[in-house]
């Protein structure tokens, strides 16, 4: 059975089995050394610990010492063994987080108390930065009662308005992270508000591109689908309702936002009224990046912890290919 994409056709009651077998898997392989960026509030450093105490992190701080001493004081942390590497503030201490990377001392970032544009505009630099030829998107992995699989909300985050090339880029990365998880052939599902394409609709264009894209080759693994509205995404009984003929609709791994407007409230709405187990990282960067959100729990920050660790590992052992 496969870790988190089992179809099997007993309902889940809660998500948290799921993400615990994940969490499992994660604690066999050899702790992810990662850079936690300024690190100075008694949540985002208690995060950074738990995920250590649980096997996914060895955690190098960067930010101004004392405020990370303090923060730790405070929530009654004890940072002995640790290594602070100090900075004076939040912009040095993501540049300082980059430059560690280059110099082969992490395989991954975990967001501390700052802007996300902050910590992204150092690994997106031109000349210092993280990139690669992929575009950086980042993917919810969601589990929701009463679902039989983890579902997968990309991009909610960090494109706005994704383009056609941007667009591509984002379902990749998705595809990527689903098979490292342990999905053989993710369904990938291109939203919109309606399934057939029609130039009214922008997102229905788009949405037919990437499929055809995908058949070309020029989008690897998965099977791919849309546009798709959300309820024959998920749903088969609204599938079948409406005709669609289709191996993704209805059983859809991957749910693809045509915006990150869309897509934040997507997956927001599943976490706070569905009660979905909500973590996520940024892909297509030289090394994965745990996003945590000043909201998000702790446990949401170990499973973070748990899906960059198993993604770098299953990452190590294959080059970063991008399809024609």
């Amino acid at each position: 059975m496969d870790l988190i994409g089992n179809r099997s056709r007993d309902r889940i009651a809660t998500g948290d089995r799921v993400q615990s077998a994940l969490v499992e898997r994660a604690r066999a392989l050899d702790p992810l050394l990662t850079v936690v960026v300024h690190p100075c509030d008694a949540l985002s450093l208690g995060g950074a610990l738990a995920a250590r105490d649980e096997g996914m992190i060895t955690p190098v701080l960067v930010g101004p010492r004392a405020k990370i001493q303090a923060a730790s004081e405070t929530a009654g942390l004890d940072l002995t063994g640790l290594e602070i590497v100090d900075a004076p503030h939040s912009h040095a201490a993501a540049e300082v987080a980059v430059a560690l990377v280059h110099e082969g001392r992490a395989g991954a970032l975990m967001k501390g108390k700052l802007h996300t544009d902050e910590l992204l505009s150092a690994v997106l630099d031109k000349a210092k930065g993280l990139r690669t030829e992929r575009r950086l998107s980042h993917v919810f992995a969601l589990d929701v009662p009463g679902q039989d699989r983890t579902l997968f909300v990309t991009d909610a985050a960090i494109n706005i308005s994704p383009d056609l090339e941007a667009l591509k880029d984002i379902v990749q990365n998705a595809i990527d992270l689903a098979i490292a998880l342990g999905v053989e052939v993710p369904l990938v599902a291109l939203l919109s508000a309606v399934e057939t394409v029609t130039s009214k609709l922008p997102s229905t264009l788009l949405a037919a591109a990437i499929c055809k894209m995908h058949d070309r080759g020029q989008i690897v693994g998965g099977k791919v689908d849309g546009p798709l509205a959300f309820d024959n995404a998920i749903s088969p009984a609204a599938a079948a309702a409406k005709g669609i003929v289709s191996d993704v609709a209805g059983h859809a791994d991957i749910l693809v936002a045509p915006d990150l407007e869309s897509g934040n409230m997507m997956a927001k709405q599943l976490i706070y009224l569905a009660g979905a187990s909500s973590a996520g990282i940024a892909l297509g960067a030289r090394v994965p990046i745990m996003l945590t959100s000043r909201s998000d729990t702790v446990d949401a920050r170990i499973v973070s912890a748990a899906l960059a660790k198993v993604f770098y590992h299953w990452r190590r052992e294959r080059p970063l290919e991008v399809p024609g």
